[in-house]
């Protein structure tokens, strides 16, 4: 498929409230169609959504209920997970939600399904490809996530192949930007005193993504969808630890990171990026300039006069 012109487009961008799709919403919603699809458990997140120029959908993928969303979308970004911990609601929503969505949407021009580097299993200290072994690497901190991605994961591949979509799986890493992220999270914590925690077998890498970086790539990682689905690790071209990253924003702030060993966190996981700089291209973003923007946007009272700042 040759690179998609976003432009007069109608596209669906499902989890459409979230801190990795809003900006999504924000861009696209400028020159093309654009629905946000989420529960929209309060009013203020539609007015929200609505304001950035999306018609809304207030629909529960857990429900498989689609008779208020259209079927006639040229392109579909689906975003959404649902992380409450409950198996058997989290299959219903990631999962079976998936599925009625691809045969709702079934007539689109490719299908992306943002998926997770935690579906991998993480016994290595090597960039993990997508051809690795799967495991539960998220259930210290999430305990239905990585299983949830891998069957969301499986009935995408199922779908793309019994309805002829074309679809890519994009193994997200670690975004972050003007809108948060991880990294602001650890600086809220440093911010508060509040330990953050890493794996004791650290450092811990993982592969940071601005979100300049996932929304200018949106159209290239379109073009790679197929029948069968494309899977693709997406995330920064090579990877940075939380260690690196709070020690830089110690830099910037002056405030103290707290680096708390154990074995109950995440451990590391760098993905393996030659895949998505062949088809896609690399990313753009230094994340030092990316993690200075996301202080500067967010908490600019935070940040050292410049002549302390490195």
């Amino acid at each position: 498929m040759p690179i998609p012109i976003l432009k007069n487009q109608k596209i669906l961008i499902t989890g459409a409230t979230s801190q990795v799709a809003r900006p999504v919403v924000k861009t696209l919603s400028a020159e093309n169609e654009v629905f946000g699809l989420a529960r929209f458990r309060e009013a203020e997140q539609r007015q929200e959504i609505e304001a950035l120029g999306a018609h809304t959908l207030a629909v529960d993928l857990a429900d498989g209920e689609m008779n208020e969303v259209p079927q006639d979308f040229d392109y579909v970004l689906h975003f959404a997970v649902v992380k409450t911990g409950d198996f058997e609601y989290d299959l219903k929503a990631n999962a079976e939600g998936v599925g009625f969505l691809m045969s709702h949407c079934r007539g689109v021009k490719a299908f992306l399904h943002c998926s997770s580097a935690g579906v991998y299993h993480d016994e290595t200290d090597e960039p993990l490809r997508e051809t690795d072994p799967l495991g539960d690497n998220h259930r210290c901190m999430m305990p239905t996530y990585s299983i949830c991605k891998i069957a969301a994961e499986s009935v995408v591949r199922m779908s793309s192949r019994l309805w002829n979509i074309p679809s890519i799986i994009a193994r997200f890493s670690v975004p972050y930007g003007d809108n948060g992220g991880w990294p602001w999270y650890h600086l809220m914590m440093m911010k508060a005193g509040v330990p953050i925690p890493v794996h004791t077998q650290g450092p811990c890498y993982y592969n940071l993504i601005h979100e300049d970086d996932y929304i200018g790539m949106l159209p290239a990682l379109l073009a790679n969808a197929s029948v069968p689905a494309t899977i693709m690790n997406w995330g920064g071209n090579t990877a940075t630890s939380i260690e690196e990253w709070c020690s830089y924003l110690s830099e910037l702030t002056g405030l103290e990171a707290q680096i708390a060993p154990t074995d109950g966190a995440l451990k590391s996981l760098p993905i393996d990026t030659t895949r998505m700089i062949e088809k896609v291209g690399p990313t753009r973003t230094d994340w030092k300039d990316g993690i200075r923007r996301m202080v500067e946007s967010r908490n600019p009272e935070l940040l050292l006069s410049k002549n302390d700042q490195p």
